[in-house]
């Protein structure tokens, strides 16, 4: 597509954002399963992201992992951000990348910005909590500390007992906000934590033509004793070049539970 293309079909996907129209368009096979109405109990649509390189690494040992991708990934992550109510991320992806978690290349609203900080062990220093679109940082409810977090609103969430914070709850608690379409933007841990609980709904995975041989493993998930036992599914191959982008429909299954 031309950018004049571009720029309608991304216009229509901004309108059926909100239920002003159908979305439709040349963009519409990739995005519309998101815009659909959920269908899970929580009330939620839930979108994991991960960018990973041929060998299936999502950073360097050291953590650095800006930008795996290409601007083809750059531009579909800050698409999801647009046409979600909310962008989820860990305190790791925060720590090591500093991230704004707007949607600066596309036209479009920012998202809500909710980072996971089980033991509020970030700073306030970090961008998401200094300035821009509207932040909560979601910690166990046993943590001390005030109700605020920088400019984030503190939301206290039950801690379970492997000691983090479980994805249904967050859910919960963002659907009573009325955040219902969410973007699981990172890091591994947090999108692994998601698909394990079976909270997400679909799953995009862009593959770099990177190889790094060692680093960050894309997914940690419950080890299986067969190959029959991993969670097995069928996905829709985009190009965005220099990129792949792998659509994967989950529809709320986990590993192990086929």
């Amino acid at each position: 597509m031309d950018k004049a293309e571009t720029d309608t079909a991304w216009a229509a996907l901004l309108a059926a954002r909100d239920g002003a129209a159908t979305a439709a368009g040349p963009l519409a096979p990739l995005f519309a399963p998101i815009l659909a109405p959920p269908t899970a109990p929580d009330g939620c649509r839930v979108v994991g992201r991960l960018a990973q390189t041929l060998d299936g690494r999502i950073a360097t040992a050291s953590g650095s992992s800006q930008w795996i991708g290409g601007p083809g990934d750059i531009l579909h992550t800050h698409r999801l951000r647009a046409l979600c109510h909310a962008v989820v991320v860990g305190a790791g992806t925060v720590r090591h990348d500093d991230p704004r978690l707007t949607t600066r290349e596309v036209e479009g609203p920012d998202p809500v910005r909710v980072v996971i900080d089980t033991d509020r062990r970030l700073t306030a220093d970090h961008r998401v909590f200094q300035d821009g679109p509207p932040t909560l940082l979601a910690c166990a409810e046993d943590t001390p500390g005030t109700d605020r977090h920088g400019t984030a609103d503190v939301l206290r969430l039950p801690r379970e007992p492997s000691g983090g914070i479980a994805p249904a709850a967050l859910l919960a608690a963002l659907a009573a906000r009325g955040l219902t379409r969410i973007f699981v933007e990172g890091g591994g841990l947090t999108v692994s934590r998601f698909l394990a609980a079976g909270c997400l709904d679909h799953l995009h995975v862009t593959v770099a033509p990177v190889l790094l041989g060692s680093g960050i493993p894309a997914f940690t998930l419950p080890e299986v004793a067969r190959i029959a036992d991993g969670l097995r599914f069928s996905w829709t191959v985009h190009d965005i070049a220099p990129d792949i982008l792998l659509d994967i429909p989950l529809h709320r299954a986990r590993p192990g539970q086929q």
